[in-house]
């Protein structure tokens, strides 16, 4: 029998018709997941989450460097639990900790990356400023390795840590043709995906600026690039305007939102019934 592409023929109900989902590994449509920051999370939680909803979750990204609180033992049962679910595995954009140590840290800690199983290091600079030629040399470093290199970019100086709006507005913010710019050089240099940082954009601003996303998306197209949008009204706000298969990430509490949107069987006032896709 011939295994169907579409997530949906495999959930009740499926007489209903809803938006086509397509079966993992996706190349677009991804929702990345935020791990253990915010709130705890270890295995059980996520056996749950997985058992649920995992058909919709394409990876699961670690923030603020909380992996390397975990006990070794318990940080290896969620990468494991992961690739069970066919979910990668991102760092997050620790690699800044790191550098800020010296280079000698950065291979050992792509080595230690590789030997517990990520898959994606996402290469951030929102507290750093580091020379282009420098950036590239990590993503190089981190193919090298065998992982999958994502570089973070954005228009905010000092992203980051939940900053405050009225700090975030005196650093300033920079222009987003350089944001472009760089993003095609990475992707040039073999990126993974790009993350577009969602500060100075929809968080931590007295108003969107939704004139950056779309001079993103209009030179970079969807696929290789993936907007931080862990807030409702920001990702109700990308799929109504990009449609179901614009790649976001989003807290793990919001996954079940986010589903019922890009499969068009909920949604606010603003959005109910007018997310479809014709396949």
């Amino acid at each position: 029998m011939k295994q169907s592409s579409d997530v949906s023929a495999d959930r009740p109900f499926s007489f209903l018709p809803t938006n086509q989902r397509n079966v993992k590994p996706r190349s677009h449509g991804i929702t990345e997941i935020r791990g253990p920051y915010y709130s705890p999370m270890g295995s059980r939680y996520l056996a749950d989450l997985f058992e649920t909803m995992g058909s919709y979750i394409d990876s699961l990204k670690f923030a603020g460097g909380s992996f390397t609180l975990f006990p070794e033992v318990e940080l290896q049962k969620i990468i494991r639990l992961c690739h069970e679910h066919q979910v990668l595995v991102s760092t997050g954009g620790f690699i800044e900790y790191v550098v800020m140590r010296g280079r000698d840290y950065v291979p050992k800690y792509l080595e230690e990356c590789r030997r517990f199983g990520f898959d994606i290091v996402e290469i951030s600079g929102g507290f750093i400023t580091l020379p282009f030629d420098d950036w590239l040399r990590l993503v190089e470093q981190t193919q090298k390795a065998g992982l999958k290199a994502k570089p973070e970019v954005g228009i905010q100086f000092g992203a980051g840590g939940a900053t405050s709006a009225e700090e975030l507005e005196a650093q300033g913010t920079r222009d987003p043709a350089w944001v472009i710019q760089l993003a095609k050089r990475f992707i040039d240099a073999g990126a993974y995906m790009i993350m577009i940082e969602s500060e100075g954009i929809t968080e931590s601003v007295k108003a969107w600026r939704t004139d950056v996303p779309a001079r993103i998306v209009s030179s970079l197209g969807l696929e290789k690039v993936m907007f931080e949008a862990a807030d409702p009204p920001v990702f109700s706000w990308y799929v109504k305007n990009y449609g179901p298969d614009i790649n976001l990430f989003v807290d793990h509490s919001q996954i079940v939102q986010l589903e019922c949107l890009r499969s068009g069987i909920w949604g606010t006032a603003d959005t109910w019934g007018r997310i479809v896709s014709y396949k």
